[in-house]
């Protein structure tokens, strides 16, 4: 078991000028922080607000752990926020390229190395009407079937108090009540050694999902649709701004 990877210089720096911003505007309800492996774990969340993964990595970096998220490759490109991505380490994921299975060599060299890898399965902000996740990409599970790396399940809500989705309008006052709770590492053992085909993809994935969205019915006292929302089924949601 590797020992915990040191943080890098720009991430400390970073994090002493976001966090007690983070704690000036919102009420922490952080549970689930024993569920946690000491290293080299994904960490799958839901995705409602862009605010998401700040918050995420407030809960994360606050139990010890400096998370490495996978975001798309193009805010690698943008002026300051790029160089701060860069700098802390998080890895880009070149979707629907010829680069596009580099993430995942980086996001598993990154678990060997002991680091906590964050990914949002859905791949964008959810487009289901009340916010509950909808059906995922298989990235995560072909992540976690090839390192075997323990998959926690993190829900979490009320970020998007701060920020609507596709919002412009930052709302930090008055504090927002954020809840992230993390549950118990997934159980694919029993796919490890099955073929990556699509089905074996898809039942890994729909697990991870099915975990998340257990984690956030408890956080908002109500029941998610049986059916997820899926845009394959819905023409015109994945464009939505």
């Amino acid at each position: 078991m590797p020992s915990l990877p040191e943080t890098p210089r720009a991430y400390k720096n970073l994090a002493f000028l976001l966090r007690p911003i983070l704690f000036a505007i919102t009420r922490r309800d952080w549970r689930g922080a024993e569920n946690l492996p000491p290293t080299g774990f994904i960490a799958a969340a839901n995705h409602v607000t862009e605010v998401d993964p700040v918050t995420l990595a407030h809960f994360l970096y606050d139990q010890g752990r400096a998370p490495k998220i996978t975001a798309k490759a193009s805010l690698f490109t943008v002026p300051v926020l790029g160089g701060i991505l860069r700098r802390t380490g998080m890895i880009p994921v070149h979707r629907g390229t010829a680069g596009a299975a580099q993430s995942l060599v980086d996001s598993t060299a990154r678990l060997a190395e002991g680091e906590c890898v964050v990914f949002f399965p859905e791949g964008t902000l959810t487009r289901d009407p009340d916010g509950w996740p909808m059906v995922g990409k298989t990235g995560v599970a072909r992540l976690a079937l090839t390192s075997r790396a323990p998959v926690v399940p993190i829900a979490q809500w009320g970020a998007e108090q701060l920020l609507a989705p596709y919002g412009k309008v930052f709302k930090p006052i008055p504090p927002k009540r954020v809840a992230v709770h993390a549950g118990p590492p997934v159980d694919l053992s029993d796919l490890y050694d099955r073929p990556q085909d699509t089905a074996t993809l898809r039942e890994a994935t729909e697990r991870i999902m099915a975990a998340i969205t257990s984690q956030l019915e408890e956080i908002r006292g109500a029941k998610a649709p049986v059916e997820r929302f899926d845009m394959r089924h819905n023409p015109g949601s994945e464009g939505r701004r």
